[in-house]
């Protein structure tokens, strides 16, 4: 545990996140009985001194001339100032620096909607945030890239569908997300199919004067479905959507053991227009550790069956850092994709999850996490250019060692629209299905309005009504605001 003493609340978040970035897995705690150190920030008249101890003693200090009262004004440089503190004692570097947030991007968006040229946005990269020279550059490429795609887009006339089904053949060894295993949940998957249909009706109706300019199926796994089953999904979409305007339909075929020509035929006849097949590694023994019921050869098996059904954009995930691995085996993965030349690669920095089983078994499975993540992301970097892919979306997420990222590349013209507009959050994005949220956007005010439907399947069916009635009353309100203005 850290102790987090501070003379004022201001920059609570601040601090803690980049304490966490250097500390992942430790508990950050404002009571010191316990604590093995401590983190101290004292507010003087002009500045703010930082200090760290160790059992009452102090063995690092980091003062900072700020105007800390103005937090716009005072917050990059308090940030910068706990950053260089935490690195001297800990011995490194972050490749994000004190750069924190699920969007680092962002920065890079607003100095090219302002006219800035890309060495002076990567140079302001490493200058105020303390980035390395690569991060810098890969978010202007991915800002530029998105500022592109976005612009033929009209958002607040537009919106996009999300569709969860929370089955999935087993459950990874890292998964957090609400997945329930097919094989005990047969004899309810139409019930939720049922509900899931229900939901489906009202938001076609809800939304019918805007136009749906992107679909999205995942999970789970949604290809754990029948073949049968999963044709219903789609045809019930199509029957209620006006899909005229659809630039999109992605379906996440993402197990390779859940994969059959009737499942591919099923998606192919119909208006699926983009599917992912994830390998996550195509090492074998990997593959067994973190759960996954199929081997890498079962991965090129089912790509070239998706290839041979007529697809012509597919994508790949891959999760960089994953146990047992180092850098030769991201390397091995990436030589193997390269010779099924997906259309797009999206590479994960595996995300240590509270609820994931990893994290539950961690101190069975610490040791066998090793290597440099950022390392083998670097490496990702550069074999995509060679596959003629460019970065065009960037995040990152609570629990990832090193603070590092995830990456999505593709050829161009192979992007996924959905994945751009859900991390911008200027379209409103209806999710159905148990676990899944709605994101409202209300762009006069500059802020999101989240619709969040149980994670449970059993609760999902029984209290479908209440989950419509939940959207009801949000975009009722999104109306009234609208009509107000």
């Amino acid at each position: 545990m850290i102790y987090l003493k501070q003379d004022i609340e201001e920059y609570d978040h601040d601090f803690r996140t980049m304490i966490q970035a250097f500390f992942p897995r430790e508990k950050i705690v404002i009571m010191e009985p316990g604590t093995r150190l401590t983190f101290r920030a004292e507010f003087l008249e002009e500045q703010v001194r930082l200090s760290l101890w160790e059992n009452e003693r102090q063995i690092e200090e980091e003062t900072v001339a700020c105007n800390y009262r103005d937090k716009k004004a005072g917050r990059n440089a308090l940030k910068a100032a706990s950053y260089h503190l935490l690195s001297r004692y800990c011995g490194r570097t972050l490749p994000w620096g004190s750069m924190t947030g699920v969007r680092p991007t962002k920065f890079a968006t607003a100095r090219l909607e302002a006219g800035w040229q890309e060495e002076a946005i990567v140079r302001e990269y490493e200058t105020l945030y303390l980035t390395t020279r690569q991060k810098g550059e890969i978010c202007y490429r991915v800002a530029k890239r998105e500022q592109e795609l976005l612009e033929p887009f009209h958002f607040t006339e537009e919106y996009c569908l999300y569709v969860g089904i929370p089955f999935c053949l087993s459950r990874c060894l890292y998964c957090s997300f609400t997945a329930y295993p097919v094989s005990s949940y047969q004899d309810r998957i139409e019930d939720y199919l049922s509900a899931l249909f229900q939901e489906l009706d009202y938001a076609a109706e809800a939304y019918r004067t805007k136009r749906l300019v992107a679909v999205y199926i995942g999970g789970g796994t949604p290809t754990s479905l029948s073949a049968e089953q999963l044709g219903r999904v789609i045809d019930r979409i199509d029957s209620l959507f006006d899909t005229r305007y659809l630039r999109e339909f992605t379906v996440e075929a993402g197990r390779p053991d859940s994969l059959s020509p009737e499942k591919f035929a099923a998606m192919k006849e119909r208006q699926v227009s983009r599917i992912s097949i994830n390998p996550q590694t195509m090492n074998d023994e990997t593959l067994r550790l973190i759960g996954r019921a199929h081997t890498a050869q079962m991965t090129v098996d089912a790509f070239h069956m998706a290839r041979e059904s007529g697809f012509d954009n597919i994508n790949m995930d891959i999760i960089a850092g994953l146990p047992g691995e180092d850098i030769r085996h991201i390397q091995y993965t990436l030589d193997a994709l390269r010779e099924l030349k997906p259309d797009s690669l999206t590479v994960h920095s595996l995300a240590i999850k509270r609820a994931a089983e990893l994290n539950l078994r961690m101190q069975e499975y610490q040791d066998s996490i090793k290597g440099s993540t950022n390392e083998m992301l670097t490496l990702a970097d550069r074999y995509v250019a060679e596959l003629g892919m460019v970065p065009y979306y960037l995040y990152r997420q609570k629990n990832i060692p090193g603070n590092l990222e995830n990456v999505g590349y593709a050829r161009p013209g192979m992007e996924c629209l959905y994945n751009v507009l859900i991390m911008e959050e200027k379209m409103d994005i209806i999710a159905v299905g148990a676990g899944t949220s709605t994101k409202l956007t209300f762009p006069e005010e500059g802020r999101i309005e989240r619709v969040e439907n149980v994670k449970n399947v059993e609760e999902y069916i029984r209290r479908i009504g209440e989950m419509i009635l939940r959207k009801k009353t949000a975009f009722r309100q999104k109306q009234t605001d609208a009509t107000d203005r």
